[in-house]
């Protein structure tokens, strides 16, 4: 049997979160169409009033999206939007 340590182990939940305001838009958008919601309003919601409860909480969605400011995700939107056209 291995010996206990009294050092305090590390467990890093950001290596397994979205590290990017587009990986996390995309992973609220897929959590709310799971949950049966349309991801655009509810998304659009939030942006516009900053309520997080547009936002479900399953698979931590709404904890994702408020690791961002708003106008961050304002901008990753409308890069993402004219680099398309």
């Amino acid at each position: 049997m291995k010996p206990v340590s009294d050092q305090t182990m590390m467990y890093k939940v950001d290596d397994v979160e979205p590290k990017d305001v587009g990986e996390t838009i995309v992973t609220v958008y897929r959590a709310l169409k799971e949950k049966g919601y349309n991801p655009i309003n509810q998304i659009v919601g939030y942006l516009l009033s900053g309520d997080p409860t547009y936002i479900t909480s399953y698979r931590n969605a709404r904890m994702l999206i408020r690791k961002f400011e708003r106008d961050e995700i304002l901008e990753e939107l409308v890069g993402a939007y004219v680099k398309e056209k």
